[in-house]
């Protein structure tokens, strides 16, 4: 394990970047796993560590000091609490950060089974909960429009927990032609004519479904794509949902009709 000490180097000025620019990221192929949670999760998934990275008070940690074990034949970098802070993602550092690389593009087919379509959803946390819901649900594919935020970005790694892991995540995706030959539902969250309590739908079969931004929804192009309408009923007094609990709710809908009555 190297120790660094000095704010001017290197390596540290690569993690800052990596921790603080998309356009870095890009640029070298490579993102920051942060926490000991996330770092276990992709080892456990056979998910390839380039480097990992630890600080003072992390080593003092028997869950990072397993880690440092179970890396042993990796790449290690020791930074002093301070500089792990400088390089840190987030507010409060979690003592270990894991380097990976950017996963090459999943290429895109005519798509089956039930799927995940997130329009210009820019908040890092609601993404990131949003693909762990998505996994959890089992689904395997999810479409990001170009308006969402950065999926491998740490800040949205850190809210999937580990979900990135097990899906194919497709960026920057025009929808529309992905979605022009699906042969199953395709279905939009709203209040619109024609909207049907979401629980009361057949959900058996495989569904496309669409989520919008935090505040405006789906852009009128994305919209314009559903062939049909659901509605949450909320008999509380809140007009709307956040998206990732509105994702939730239609995603885990369909888990519970396909586990009672098996595929249609």
């Amino acid at each position: 394990m190297r120790s660094i000490t000095s704010r001017d180097n290197p390596a540290v000025k690569r993690l800052h970047g990596l921790a603080t620019s998309a356009r870095d990221r890009r640029s070298v192929g490579q993102t920051l796993l942060d926490g000991a949670h996330l770092v276990r999760a992709a080892l456990d998934a056979d998910w390839p560590l380039r480097e990992l990275v630890v600080s003072d008070q992390g080593l003092a940690r028997e869950e990072v000091a397993a880690l440092v074990r179970r890396c042993e034949k990796l790449a290690q970098l020791h930074l002093t609490d301070a500089l792990f802070a400088h390089v840190s993602p987030v507010d409060t550092p979690s003592g270990v950060l894991a380097v990976i690389d950017l996963p090459e593009s999943a290429p895109l087919e005519v798509f089956d089974d039930s799927l995940l379509v997130l329009d210009g959803v820019q908040d890092a946390g609601n993404l990131g909960t949003i693909l762990r819901t998505a996994a959890a649900a089992g689904l395997r594919d999810v479409l990001l429009t170009a308006g969402c935020a950065q999926a491998w970005s740490p800040r949205v790694l850190r809210a999937g927990m580990g979900g990135h892991f097990c899906l194919r995540i497709h960026e920057q995706v025009e929808v529309a032609q992905v979605l022009k030959n699906y042969a199953g539902q395709i279905l939009a969250t709203g209040l619109g004519a024609g909207a049907r309590i979401v629980y009361d739908c057949d959900l058996r079969g495989p569904v496309a479904w669409l989520f919008g931004a935090e505040g405006r929804g789906l852009s009128a192009e994305v919209a314009a794509l559903a062939r049909g309408m659901v509605v949450i009923p909320m008999p509380g007094a809140v007009e709307s949902l956040n998206v990732g609990a509105a994702a939730a709710i239609c995603l885990f809908e369909q888990v519970r009709q396909r586990r009672t009555s098996g595929p249609a």
